[in-house]
């Protein structure tokens, strides 16, 4: 029996799974790199271990240590979450081999399921479709785009190893071909050190459903049915559901029978995901799906699996590893409601997802909702890690229900230190298509015009900030009179000029202090009467021009954020003794939009370029990101090299003026 488990990840999903050890009266242990010193997972486990730098290749993903902290931690089995070391089947024979059993499949059916291109060909001698592709060992540049060729554009270059988007690039025209593939191998080798590739046919409507299964020790599995992953960014999922809207019981079956005849195909055991790419140009029908992949572990999105089954998958991990036979069977197993999980990403998504860094100053999500998270207020954001922040999952009786619990529980839930995605999952969850269940991959780049921040900013929010600069709504009804003059001047009433920021918006505005509960501002070329203003610690309620406004708020000492449902508003105020003109007006200066890694650089100084080409490619929160040029030009100065750690905000480049 498994008395103490040794969790090999961070973050979230450590949290998740400490949950439910510590329900089962399971002695836990976290292990975490320096990064991770105060982190909240460490803060959960019975004991710690910490197991070198922040960098992952030196900690999370160095097996000896890992193997090495169970063992002199005493534990008697390892849960590798998701990520980092839990599909690598070195990792399992090196347990084994030290008498630590490994919560997961064996090493042998996470190797036949673990690189693409394998896994592909086993499925199509199992009679399982998949799309159509070049899935070979060929590894030559030449090769591949002859391939690509013939499967005709687009096409979609997938790393043959590893997941969550990484390592993959959908190519529109053969031109492009060769700068996409040298990026898909490198993005591999650096996340899974394994740069060889697949190429596959691009699918024009697709929409990504995955099946749930779940094997034990003595040949029974199951399929907990499907989940929706369609709604993603650069091949990254961001909301997901189950069921799938629109799904047939006709298709459900099929899918599900698919999902198990892959699982028993490598005689798997544990949790396990069959990922299919559906075609659904023509709605869903069971000749139109494909086996696209089998992650062999927990997925990040089983909460709604759980939530629409009643179970508690980690749980189901923990008995499994015991011997334990499936708690349930197929038939036991039966869909009540439905669910909605959001994942909320430190990013800024207005500017191409750019993963963002930061102290979170204030976090309160809401708590109506099951919130999966390994951070607190307080904790910062690093670049060393995947930047998601916390899964938002709800449940309803049905799709409807559910997703007005999403929308909801969204528009309730507030971050302030770092730039996050949760205005731009509102905005998707009200998004038309969506709300019909009419979804697919491609949906958020389609329809990036309708999901991008509002461009204009309420005049509520901006008169908030106002009353809060001219400290309108710091009055306590204890304070000493002479405290509560503010607005109060010997020959007339007090004018205040401001000029505020906010979302790369300048905004001008005038108050003038009236008395303590009156003012009246001129925004916009429109003067408005601002009455019955009340206050409290983190919000205010007025009259505007007799529209009621509420406005919840959190203030630092130079500036205020501006809650609005689930859009925030930072609001910064200028300093009228600084000039704060345009620094790079014309483009010339290239900076850095994270903290990261340069990894490659394209150009150097006296080297014409041209507008939207590639300069340089940083890594950041284990992606790549190419750095372009905002208009011709020669290079001036290059300030870094290849290796070279850069902050946000640091000058890589300059064009000449």
């Amino acid at each position: 029996m498994i008395r103490k488990v040794l969790v090999a990840n961070r973050g979230e999903i450590a949290c998740r799974i400490f949950r439910t050890l510590k329900q089962m009266e399971i002695a836990t242990v976290a292990v975490y790199s320096e990064a991770d010193r105060s982190a909240l997972h460490v803060s959960m486990a019975n004991e710690s271990i910490l197991i070198g730098p922040a960098v992952a290749a030196q900690s999370y993903l160095d097996i000896d240590r890992i193997v090495n902290a169970a063992g002199n931690s005493g534990a008697d089995a390892v849960h590798p979450g998701y990520g980092f070391l839990s599909e690598n089947p070195a990792l399992v024979r090196a347990l084994n081999a030290a008498g630590i059993t490994f919560i997961g499949p064996g090493a042998e059916a996470i190797e036949a399921m673990g690189l693409k291109d394998a896994a592909k060909r086993l499925m199509e001698k199992a009679g399982i479709p998949v799309v159509p592709g070049y899935h070979g060992e060929n590894q030559e540049p030449v090769f591949l785009a002859a391939e690509a060729d013939k499967i005709g554009y687009p096409v979609l270059i997938k790393a043959r190893a590893g997941g969550g988007g990484k390592g993959m690039r959908k190519v529109e025209q053969p031109e492009d071909f060769a700068e996409a593939l040298a990026a898909a191998q490198r993005e591999g080798q650096g996340s899974f050190a394994d740069p060889a590739v697949l190429v596959e046919k691009y699918i024009a409507s697709p929409r990504h459903i995955e099946v749930q299964v779940f094997g034990d020790q003595h040949g029974n599995v199951v399929h907990l049915f499907e989940r929706d992953c369609s709604l993603q960014r650069r091949h990254q999922k961001v909301i997901e559901e189950a069921p799938a809207p629109g799904m047939t019981d006709e298709m459900r079956s099929a899918m599900g029978q698919a999902a198990v005849q892959a699982a028993r195909a490598v005689g798997y055991v544990g949790a396990g995901t069959v990922e299919f790419i559906v075609d659904a140009s023509d709605g869903l029908k069971v000749d139109g799906f494909y086996f696209m992949e089998m992650n062999t572990r927990l997925q990040v999105e089983h909460p709604v699996t759980e939530a629409i089954t009643g179970t508690d998958l980690v749980r189901w991990q923990i008995e499994v590893a015991n011997g334990k036979p499936l708690p349930l069977t197929q038939d036991q197993l039966v869909i009540s409601g439905h669910a909605f999980e959001a994942r909320i990403y430190a990013e800024d998504t207005d500017n191409g997802f750019l993963p963002s860094t930061g102290r979170l100053d204030y976090m309160a999500l809401d708590p109506s909702a099951r919130i999966d998270s390994g951070v607190r207020q307080g904790d910062t954001i690093t670049p060393f890690y995947d930047p998601m922040i916390a899964k938002l999952i709800v449940h309803g009786d049905n799709r409807e229900a559910a997703l007005s619990k999403l929308c909801s529980a969204l528009g309730q839930s507030r971050i302030v230190g770092c730039t996050t995605n949760i205005g731009f999952l509102g905005r998707l969850a009200r998004l038309a298509s969506f709300r019909t269940g009419n979804v697919e991959t491609g949906l958020i780049e389609q329809q990036q015009h309708l999901l991008r921040r509002p461009a204009t900013i309420p005049h509520s929010a901006v008169v908030a900030a106002a009353l809060w600069r001219s400290a309108m709504l710091l009055q306590s009804p204890q304070a000493d009179p002479w405290d509560t003059l503010r607005g109060w001047r010997p020959w007339r009433q007090a004018g205040l000029d401001l000029s505020l920021q906010c979302n790369d918006q300048r905004i001008e505005i005038n108050i003038v202090v009236i008395d303590l509960h009156t003012a009246r501002v001129h925004l916009c070329g429109e003067t408005f009467a601002v009455t019955d203003i009340q206050s409290s610690a983190n919000g205010c309620q007025f009259l505007l021009d007799s529209a009621a406004a509420s406005v919840e708020f959190f203030s630092r000492q130079d500036s205020i954020y501006i809650f609005d449902r689930d859009e925030t508003y930072g609001i910064y105020f200028d300093d009228p003794l600084q000039s704060s003109g345009d620094l790079d007006a014309d483009g010339s200066r290239i900076a850095a939009p994270m903290p990261g890694a340069i990894i490659r650089v394209e150009v150097g100084p006296g080297d014409k370029v041209e507008k939207q080409q590639v300069l340089m490619v940083m890594e950041a929160m284990k992606m790549e990101h190419s750095l372009r040029a905002d208009r011709d030009g020669v290079v001036e100065t290059l300030n870094v090299s290849t290796g070279d750690q850069v902050e946000a905000g640091t000058i890589l480049m300059t064009l000449e003026t």
